[in-house]
């Protein structure tokens, strides 16, 4: 399954006037890949993100869907930085309540979700409800939901941007892990530029408000990945590049304001 954004614009209509948050936003994914975001604050990640998966309607384009997708399962599978998760629902019931959606019967249901719940290592939790967990624990169960439902496209709106550095870390080997199982599209949102390079096949940088992309850059870096090799040069080199772009789109936001 692939995607196009074709010329994707959103303009939002508020009481102090129109705010065009998305400009001409056009892009297509390529098969199984991981694609990152990484844009300023306020650029409008989310807000694309929501577009693709179908929560907002843009004011001008489309996304187009590519590809034969299996009428049972669902098209997008969405994991935002906070969990969402159910609190009346212990982890095991969280993780399977798409399967619980579509019909199946408890013990499947449960023992699909177990395999996913043993992925992210929470399986000694699976009887415990989202508060007696740690924000990253309730994130790998977050994560576990998304993927067990079996989507075309998993979308991730900065997952991690509330951990701290050790528990993002093993969060992302984790993510790389189950992903290069599954073998699903991924378009994963961050501000994050260690994250986008380390994770992605390719990264997309937006510009500042209205959100553009200003840069596309393939990151060529072999699979699996090796997350703790952050100084490596070709990394650092792709690092500053993208440092660089961020930094001139700050400052233009800034002698705009």
């Amino acid at each position: 399954m692939n995607l196009i954004c074709n010329n994707i614009s959103k303009v939002f209509e508020t009481r102090n006037g129109a705010i065009t948050a998305l400009k001409e936003i056009t892009f297509q994914t390529k098969a199984k890949e991981f694609l990152c975001i990484l844009g300023p604050s306020g650029c409008g990640k989310t807000t694309l993100l929501k577009i693709i998966a179908g929560l907002l309607e843009p004011t001008d384009g489309e996304v187009i869907y590519e590809g034969s997708r299996s009428e049972e399962n669902p098209l997008n599978s969405l994991v935002f930085q906070e969990h969402g998760l159910f609190p009346w629902m212990n982890v095991i019931d969280n993780v399977a309540f798409g399967l619980e959606m579509k019909g199946i019967g408890r013990r499947e249901r449960h023992d699909r979700a177990g395999a996913f719940v043993e992925k992210v290592g929470v399986s000694s939790f699976a009887d415990r409800h989202p508060h007696e967990l740690s924000i990253g624990m309730r994130q790998r169960v977050g994560i576990a939901r998304a993927f067990v439902s079996d989507p075309e496209i998993l979308l991730m709106d900065e997952p991690f941007g509330s951990l701290d550095a050790q528990t993002k870390l093993v969060l992302q080997e984790e993510l790389l892990t189950i992903w290069r199982d599954q073998q699903k599209l991924v378009i994963h949102v961050t501000h994050d530029i260690d994250e986008a390079v380390l994770l992605s096949d390719r990264v997309l940088v937006m510009t500042g408000r209205p959100g553009s992309i200003r840069e596309e850059i393939p990151i060529p870096l072999d699979r699996p990945r090796d997350l703790s090799n952050r100084n490596h040069p070709n990394v650092v080199a792709i690092k500053e590049h993208i440092w660089a772009l961020l930094e001139d789109e700050v400052r233009k936001n800034l002698s705009i304001t």
